[in-house]
């Protein structure tokens, strides 16, 4: 499970310029759907889980991509005869849950027991899977390498690492696949901070434009920010090729990588909504949050608007150990161009409540409909 610590609001970076390009948010309408929450409301098999990242891989086939995973059974509202794996992914046939149908995979252990999808190939910790990217050269994704810490359950892991995970026959069913993995070198990881690439992955031309987070940790608060890489779709396993947004340019040097918003998460998601002709970042407020903001720019890099909220999660009404984190939007899911469809999670600090109510740690799916604001 990932607890992510609650930081004070922040404000995007460029404020004047902000200002002035966002004087006119769009309009927006919430809609929940049940419809796409009960494609995940097993009862037995797959039974909850956090990350919920999701690809395309043809217009009637996604992937989705999960962190740990409670596998088991569900009796009277609660996770009973069970286990927690650290990644699982699953298939969608389907775009609409009128008619979809999803099949979920995980790996074994050793021993036959069930375990990660994925496993690390240096044998240390475990991983936790985020955005990928199919491409003419195979299906990429992004790992982040967990091991555990002394810190008290639900808190006690710490990031050692990011791969990039290679599918060359992405077209077989996950059980076949062969996975490739490559770690990637940019990246800094310590008890004061880490900077990462893999929070999401955006096609735009030739393109790949890849996001990620890096932070600082003053008295016990992780404040993230948004950072940026640019790499050829036919070179991102050339790493020497990415390059890394900074003030208006593309620099070679991670560690320059421009901070380009504040309060951000780990997770995230980068989309383009042609009906406003604009990008729009999606995430929990601060990374854990009852509020999902979203902010708009013209370009990948932006700059970015001040955050808009969009909704509040509802789940943390039910107590203080209630938390919800990993938003994100899914733009192959979303039929019109006028909206998104976006997941979220909610947990709880206490475990034990969490075992006990299989309502918590499953995607919750919401739609926002944008409208373009009218100038006056």
């Amino acid at each position: 499970m990932r607890i992510k610590k609650q930081i004070p609001k922040a404000v995007c970076l460029f404020f004047l310029v902000l200002v002035i390009g966002c004087a006119a948010p769009p309009a927006v309408k919430v809609d929940v759907l049940p419809g796409y929450e009960a494609l995940f409301d097993n009862r037995k098999g797959w039974t909850g889980a956090d990350g919920a990242y999701s690809v395309p891989l043809r217009e009637d086939l996604t992937l989705w991509l999960f962190g740990d995973t409670w596998l088991g059974d569900i009796r009277d509202g609660a996770h009973v005869n069970a286990t927690i794996v650290n990644n699982t992914v699953a298939i969608q046939h389907g775009l609409l849950p009128s008619n979809a149908a999803v099949e979920f995979y995980f790996g074994k252990t050793a021993t036959g027991n069930p375990g990660a999808f994925i496993q690390p190939a240096d044998g240390r910790g475990w991983y936790w899977i985020y955005h990928g990217r199919l491409t003419p050269q195979g299906l990429y994704l992004f790992l982040v390498q967990i091991e555990r810490t002394e810190e008290p359950p639900g808190s006690g892991f710490k990031i050692i690492g990011t791969w990039l995970g290679h599918v060359t026959n992405p077209a077989e069913p996950p059980g076949h696949w062969q996975i490739g993995q490559h770690r990637i070198p940019w990246g800094h990881f310590s008890s004061s901070a880490n900077t990462f690439f893999g929070s999401w992955v955006l096609r735009q031309g030739p393109w790949l434009y890849v996001y990620g987070t890096t932070e600082d940790v003053v008295d016990g608060f992780h404040h993230k920010f948004m950072i940026l890489a640019r790499v050829a779709e036919n070179r991102l396993l050339e790493f020497d090729q990415w390059r890394f947004y900074v003030k208006g340019s593309w620099s070679p040097d991670f560690a320059e990588a421009e901070r380009l918003c504040a309060g951000m998460a780990n997770e995230y998601s980068v989309s383009y909504l042609p009906s406003l002709g604009k990008f729009v970042a999606v995430y929990n407020e601060n990374g854990s949050s009852r509020n999902i903001v979203a902010r708009f720019a013209s370009h990948p890099w932006g700059p970015w608007c001040r955050p808009m909220d969009l909704y509040q999660c509802p789940e943390m009404s039910r107590g203080k150990d209630i938390l919800c984190y990993a938003a994100k939007g899914h733009p192959e899911l979303s039929v019109d161009p006028n909206e998104l469809i976006i997941t979220y999670v909610a947990n709880s600090t206490d475990f034990y409540k969490m075992a006990a109510d299989a309502r918590l740690y499953r995607p919750r799916f919401i739609r926002v409909k944008f409208k373009k604001a009218e100038n006056k």
